[in-house]
């Protein structure tokens, strides 16, 4: 590992030890969305290879986010359980028609809730009232 990779691997493990649940809950979002887009370029390029593991890695982000909902946050949690596993259950339906366009929807919707749990993070930072949506 060179220098810069080695600064780069302890500055993310820094930022994922010191983030609040908030914050790794879009990081979480983050992963996911790149993971996604690789994966719709591969179908896009007709390697179909290339898109199996960043599609893998974005169902286990899915799994991540599933396992750390917490059920006394009420309906908020059961709604976010149903958007997860429609968009594993849409990914595996992509991966088996090797199609970019499902992934893409996912990645859009994924993208929604991304912004919404920013704007929580940023409120649960500066003292606002963030609440235990996971």
């Amino acid at each position: 590992m060179t220098g810069y990779a080695t600064a780069a691997a302890a500055y993310t493990q820094d930022s994922v030890l010191s983030a609040p649940p908030e914050r790794l809950v879009v990081m979480l979002y983050d992963g996911a969305g790149r993971f996604l887009a690789r994966a719709a370029a591969a179908y896009r390029l007709g390697d179909s290879g290339a898109a199996m593991e960043p599609l893998q890695r974005a169902q286990a982000i899915l799994d991540e986010l599933l396992v750390t909902l917490d059920p006394a946050a009420g309906p908020l949690t059961e709604r976010l359980e149903s958007i997860y596993l429609f968009s594993k259950r849409t990914l595996t339906e992509a991966q088996l028609a090797r199609d970019p366009e499902p992934i893409e929807r996912v990645a859009s919707l994924l993208a929604v809730l991304r912004d919404a749990w920013s704007q929580v993070a940023d409120g649960a930072g500066s003292g606002g009232p963030a609440g235990d949506l996971a």
